[in-house]
């Protein structure tokens, strides 16, 4: 364990790359299928990923919108020209031998993406992004003489976002990949699935004592923030450890053990010199018209800022912001029935969906959510007219997720709807006191704690349909106060 005094003389620099899969239909050059998650090895694979002689490789146009947006999204804009090259390595689950990549001309260049840490609000820069077509994926049975490959992911369209080395904490980075993270979700761009690796981190890391960048180590394809922030945590101590021991830090390429919770050595980092990086000769460079990037503006869709803004005015504390924003079905049905009504309703249909998330009631984190903002208004105004019980509008909205029905129909059915009735409300009201004189009594004589316990009696013998303001008012008045 090294002494936090020693950890302080260090200053910690962290850029990161992240590799985003584009929600397209078929592959960055090929017609082959692009959604590999459940597929037998090597069945998505067509001429041009196996790399045979005499394909050509054909750019899916609605990578390069994707990429569009993505930029929208990264506080940038896309390049009007851009261009393809060859970043040369051999590798088994590489068939062409080289990579089809973006290497001096990205179609995004500069952006920023804003995060807060501990209250703290911090900018770290884009440097560049690029689309590049995917390798396939190698694996190496336990215990094996061999490996196998995988070519389902050989050609699956990426756009890589390297950040500048603007980070300085595990906190920070991993605050970084989880804003990345919703931009490009609510930005349409990708699925962003971690766990079937739609977006996968490079984490750099370096440590020095002076205000020259220590050589740094990148720790590949994290798929988790949570690894993210331990393998930077990690990563910081091991190169302080070794460098406080007198050694030296070797520029590689690292693993993450996600069970030992450790970084390991893979490789020799290489440079950019011995890829052989290439002008793509069987690719034609992207050249943008102006209407056509303007027309992406247009319809770029509301961003977690934006969300994170109009939470605000229904005064949504930012750490309930937080969790609500990170369902984007939820953050969206707030702005839809906040636009569709008042705060008031807003606000509770956040804390509604919240509570259906925590209690993993079906169907709440779907985008196909069968209920409407309307209803989800029409629910919200008859508990604010007292028509319904807090709790049972609880069961209303269960059951309106599931059906789509009418919230008032539903309560009708279910025999929710509040009794505002007041002759009929004091009729149980008597006969509660009656029941419970020495609670009366105790109300009578100042102990008000104890109106709390009749008025729950009420709604017990009304079976939950008696308005419990009406009720407690009743009570006073039936007992003279």
């Amino acid at each position: 364990m090294i002494p936090e005094d020693v950890k302080k003389q260090y200053t910690v620099t962290i850029g990161i790359e992240c590799h985003v899969q584009f929600k397209t239909k078929t592959k960055l050059f090929s017609g082959a299928d692009n959604d590999a998650r459940e597929a037998a090895p090597n069945t998505l694979v067509n001429h041009i990923d196996f790399g045979l002689p005499g394909g050509l490789p054909v750019l899916n146009r609605e990578a390069v919108r994707l990429a569009c947006r993505a930029a929208f999204a990264l506080n940038s804009e896309p390049q009007k020209f851009s261009k393809f090259d060859r970043k040369h390595y051999f590798y088994p689950d590489l068939p062409m031998g080289y990579q089809i990549t973006q290497f001096d001309e990205p179609i995004i260049l500069g952006g920023s993406i804003e995060v807060e840490v501990d209250g703290t609000k911090r900018t770290i820069g884009i440097t560049r992004a690029h689309m590049e077509a995917d390798a396939g994926k190698s694996t190496h049975p336990s215990g094996a003489n061999y490996s196998l490959v995988d070519l389902n992911r050989a050609g699956t369209p990426l756009l890589e976002i390297v950040s500048e080395p603007d980070m300085h904490s595990a906190a920070e980075a991993k605050a970084y990949t989880k804003e990345l993270y919703l931009r490009m979700k609510y930005a349409d761009v990708s699925e962003a699935n971690l766990y079937y690796g739609n977006m996968r981190f490079d984490v750099n890391v370096s440590v020095s004592k002076t205000d020259t960048l220590g050589t740094r180590t990148e720790t590949k394809n994290l798929n988790s923030f949570r690894s993210v922030e331990k393998s930077v945590e990690y990563e910081v101590s091991r190169q302080i450890d070794v460098l406080e021991s007198g050694g030296v830090i070797v520029q590689e390429t690292r693993g993450w053990d996600d069970n030992a919770q450790k970084t390991f050595s893979q490789r020799t980092k290489e440079d950019a010199h011995d890829y052989r990086y290439m002008p793509d000769p069987d690719l034609p460079p992207i050249v943008l018209e102006q209407s056509y990037i303007d027309e992406i503006r247009n319809t770029m869709p509301k961003l977690p800022s934006d969300y994170r803004d109009e939470l605000r005015t229904i005064d949504i504390d930012e750490k309930t912001a937080s969790d609500i924003i990170a369902i984007p079905e939820i953050a969206i049905l707030v702005s839809r029935v906040l636009r569709a009504s008042t705060g008031e309703h807003a606000r509770r249909v956040a804390f509604w969906m919240l509570s259906t998330q925590a209690d993993n009631v079906d169907g709440t984190s779907e985008s196909s959510l069968k209920a409407n903002e309307s209803q989800f208004v029409q629910l919200s105004q008859m508990v604010s007219e007292k028509k319904l019980s807090s709790t049972a509008a609880k069961e209303v909205l269960i059951e309106m997720l599931k059906s789509g029905t009418d919230p008032e129909a539903i309560a009708t059915e279910m025999n929710l709807l509040q009794v505002s009735d007041e002759s009929e409300i004091a009729k149980i009201v008597s006969q509660v006191l009656a029941e419970n004189e020495k609670a009366a009594a105790d109300v009578k004589n100042g102990e008000m704690k104890a109106i709390g316990f009749l008025v729950g009696q009420v709604m017990k013998l009304s079976r939950g349909k008696a308005n419990p303001a009406l009720a407690a008012e009743l009570i006073k008045k039936q007992i003279g106060l």
